[in-house]
């Protein structure tokens, strides 16, 4: 057995020495014993514990990403991360879009410098296929009110739609961006948006419409005037609420000129739309009843008497 001495608790003079000369330091314990069997006492004079390990995995962090290259915009990988955003983010611009505000700036306070293209390219493409199936579905609607309207799917409409909304959405954005850049060096104080984010911006704006195209189904002349002027001044605000802190620095005349332009554009593609997918055919030239049952009379002559007779 082993004697009583070597079962009671020793203290360790280093550490116990080291402890007292500097009482604010943390210890860490070591598995490795020292040469003599004691335990190795570590001293941490930064008061937090791998403190020096976090910044040093940061600094590599940092490093690897600056050293890390872009990748051209031909390749896929330049484009995947304007599509890497989640659904509350997507669904938080939209709610943007559909309630704009004065001095609420959509590309500061929705975007936050980071545009993406997975909300723009699927309202887009919802935007285009909707009008396309509504539009049908009005002549439907109109057929069965009056039967000599004549009705045959209009397949067309899909690419006129996907067309036209894709080329405004891209195309118009393209203009106005070079036009602010060109501003911009004329008069060094104004701001400029990227392209991508003046893309999103439009694309955003044109959410409204998918709701308002629906509502167009209601047969009531007035009131699909009505839900198109809602949404036509809803979408134009957001545009006009987003665009003026970087016109506002140009003249009045310019700035002015620029934002009636883009409102004058965006009604434009309202009514386009209104008139050409909601314009129901004209009716069908078909017989009237009177003249399909009745039938030419022949005319009975009277009989002639002969020659002789008359004579």
């Amino acid at each position: 057995m082993a004697a009583a001495d070597e079962l009671a608790f020793h203290e360790f003079e280093e550490a116990t020495n080291l402890l007292a000369q500097t009482p604010n330091e943390t210890t860490t314990r070591s598995d490795q014993l020292g040469p003599k069997g004691h335990v190795a006492v570590a001293m941490d004079s930064g008061g937090s514990y791998g403190a020096e390990d976090e910044v040093e995995e940061s600094d590599k962090t940092e490093l690897l990403q600056e050293e890390k290259p872009q990748p051209g915009f031909w390749t896929f990988g330049y484009y995947q991360s304007f599509f890497d955003v989640d659904t509350s983010q997507v669904l938080d611009r939209i709610k943007g879009s559909l309630l704009p505000r004065p001095g609420h700036n959509f590309v500061r306070h929705r975007l936050r410098n980071r545009p993406d293209l997975y909300g723009p390219f699927w309202i887009c493409a919802t935007l285009a296929f909707v009008l396309a199936i509504t539009g049908n579905l009005t002549l439907v609607l109109a057929q069965r009110r009056d039967p000599s309207i004549h009705y045959s799917p209009q397949f067309h409409k899909v690419t006129v739609a996907s067309i036209t909304i894709y080329c405004y959405a891209w195309l118009v954005p393209l203009a106005l961006w070079g036009f602010l850049r060109w501003r911009k060096g004329v008069r060094e104080r104004m701001g400029l948006y990227t392209f991508l984010e003046t893309v999103c911006v439009y694309g955003y704006s044109l959410f409204v419409f998918i709701p308002t195209v629906v509502l167009w189904l209601i047969p009531v002349p007035w009131l699909q005037w009505l839900f198109g002027a809602l949404a036509l001044a809803l979408s134009a605000a957001g545009l006009v609420f987003t665009l003026w802190p970087v016109v506002r620095e140009d003249t009045r005349l310019a700035a002015g000129v620029l934002l009636l332009v883009v409102v004058l554009l965006h009604t434009l593609l309202a009514m386009g739309c209104k008139f050409y997918f909601f314009q129901p055919l004209p009716p069908e030239p078909m017989a009237s009843p009177h003249q399909a049952t009745s039938q030419p009379t022949a005319t009975v002559l009277p009989p002639t008497l002969p020659r002789s007779v008359a004579a």
